[in-house]
């Protein structure tokens, strides 16, 4: 399959206008980051999509509403081609990946389907930061060797692979140099990070190297751990190590054995309670963010009544729930028993009321307390009121702190607030 740079050089015109529309996670992200850095390199011009001549949408393929919305979003495309709006669809990202042969019948009007930006392990290349000038994202591996019974990933993003902690450390030191305040380190799995180049898990490692280098980033935050791969020394780094958040994002997917086993997670039902009890005794006040899975095949009604007795006992800060969308090409895919799509939705249901409760009485017991917030942006409508996020808060994906304030803030602004009022996800203070 063409790269997006095979494409520029045999069918972009120098000087062209082009957008990007990103769909999908952070890793999506920093791809299309990548994307773009390549051809503003190459002498194009990057716009708003909405303006653009040529429009390349990053899509994702993960699950079913996934695919849909990326499906969606080509078919908007091609009819503003077809109206004359834009001259040119590229169709790139893990759906162009997996299904580009495919979807080249069904779409003539797309111009390319190009797949995703390969990782290099020694060099990043120029990317073009699309996250706020105060945060951003870097992709230290790619893929990931799990083989979940569930998941597709390994099969879009092929072989495993890490950047060296050389490449990583320079990338860091140069977003430090520009003022960026919060890093997220992501991958599919930044626990397996240095399996391949170091022989060992090396995450922990990489940690002590990047905490040397940093002077204006004060928050080093860690998204997608797998449960199996945390070890007892980054639990301890990130413990210790006051610019690691005390946070993890660790999808646990389920706690009954024998779902486990039917997802080949690798780990079991009491080695999940000793790691959780392990990080809580490590960081008392830190913040686990996790996610679980309704409707795996063979999951039955005792599976799932323990899976909601976990999730009430554990009491975690954060919690995402998704029901099983059968990949093709995965194992379980092709397994027996599976479940209804009314009993997935319903089990999803149940499970996001029990920790709505949850997530309720934790959010209550900040208020009185002050918390370091990272200002993001002025209210709109308002002259005092600002949003931001807590240690305890990852882009995009959890709640935010609302901040009033007499004096004028800006994006990048850490300030120490005041919590006076708490909501189902976000909470709301004054600044002290």
């Amino acid at each position: 399959m063409k790269t997006t740079q095979d494409f520029q050089k045999e069918r972009l015109s120098a000087g062209q206008k082009v957008g990007v529309i990103n769909l999908g996670c952070a890793r999506n992200l920093v791809d299309a980051q990548m994307m773009l850095g390549r051809l503003k390199k190459n002498g194009h011009r990057i716009v708003n999509a909405d303006e653009a001549q040529t429009v390349i949408v990053n899509t994702c393929s993960f699950i079913e509403e996934a695919r849909k919305e990326s499906i969606d979003t080509i078919l908007d495309l091609v009819e503003l081609k077809k109206q004359g709006k834009i001259k040119q669809v590229i169709v790139a990202g893990c759906l162009a990946q997996r299904y580009g042969k495919d979807l080249a019948k069904e779409f003539p009007g797309v111009d390319a389907f190009v797949g995703t930006p390969t990782l290099n392990r020694e060099n990043m290349p120029q990317q073009m930061q699309l996250t706020p000038k105060h945060f951003a994202y870097v992709k230290i591996c790619e893929s990931c060797f799990n083989a979940c019974s569930f998941c597709a990933i390994p099969k879009i993003k092929g072989k495993f692979i890490s950047r060296t902690i050389e490449s990583i450390v320079k990338e860091v030191k140069e977003l430090d140099a520009q003022g960026v305040k919060e890093i997220n380190i992501i991958g599919q799995d930044i626990t397996a990070y240095g399996m391949d180049v170091y022989r060992q898990k090396s995450l922990a490692r990489l940690l002590k190297e990047l905490v040397k280098v940093i002077k204006n980033i004060e928050w080093i935050r860690l998204l997608y751990a797998f449960p199996s791969h945390v070890t007892d020394e980054l639990i301890d780094v990130i413990a210790q190590e006051p610019k690691i958040c005390k946070y993890i994002d660790m999808p646990l997917q389920h706690i009954s054995d024998h779902i486990l086993l039917e997802q080949n997670r690798n780990i079991t039902t009491q080695q999940t309670f000793e790691l959780i009890q392990k990080i809580r005794r490590a960081m008392p006040q830190g913040f686990v963010r996790t996610t679980f899975i309704t409707g795996l095949p063979g999951e039955t009604d005792v599976d799932f009544e323990q899976l909601r007795n976990f999730v009430k006992e554990s009491r975690f800060e954060r919690v995402g729930v998704f029901v099983y969308s059968k990949e093709e090409g995965t194992l379980a895919a092709g397994m027996k028993q599976q479940v209804p799509e009314k009993i997935k939705k319903s089990r999803l249901d149940s499970l996001m009321q029990d920790q709505q409760t949850i997530s309720s009485e934790i959010q209550q017991s900040f208020v009185g307390r002050t918390l370091k917030v990272l200002i993001e942006e002025k209210e709109k409508d308002s002259s005092e009121t600002y949003i931001g996020r807590s240690e305890y808060d990852a882009p995009d994906v959890d709640g935010v702190v609302y901040v009033r304030s007499k004096k004028p803030l800006k994006a990048g602004d850490f300030v120490q607030v005041m919590i006076t009022d708490a909501y189902e996800y976000d909470l709301a203070g004054i600044v002290e």
